[in-house]
């Protein structure tokens, strides 16, 4: 017969161990309009070609306020041209989504050979 408490005592430390050995997902979310200009664009995808080399995922959105809800295929334009440009780096995970007021995309770093 073991000792319960010993037994117990191990077990969470087995746990602990495999919790630590998980990786951590990192999400950076980027924040665009409908009217983003093109030096904002490119300000905002150099950050997010600097979070995919560091392993972060990146949640790209598209905030419609007020009456920009009318421009959805404009964010949409906006969200997919970002991707595009991010293609080497990363690849989309969720295609542009509209949910509420924000269309979401998620892209996710490639793996490193």
């Amino acid at each position: 017969m073991i000792d319960y408490k010993k037994f117990l005592y191990e077990q969470k430390k087995k746990q602990k161990e495999l919790k630590a050995k998980t990786a951590k997902v990192v999400v950076k979310e980027i924040r665009f309009s409908p009217h983003t200009d093109e030096h904002d664009f490119n300000f905002k995808r150099n950050h997010a070609l600097n979070f995919l080399d560091e392993g972060a995922k990146v949640k790209a959105y598209v905030m419609f306020k007020g009456r920009a809800i009318m421009f959805k295929e404009q964010g949409e334009v906006l969200l997919l041209k970002f991707a595009q440009e991010l293609e080497e780096h990363g690849k989309v995970e969720q295609l542009p989504l509209l949910e509420g007021k924000r269309m979401i995309m998620i892209l996710a770093p490639k793996k490193k050979k």
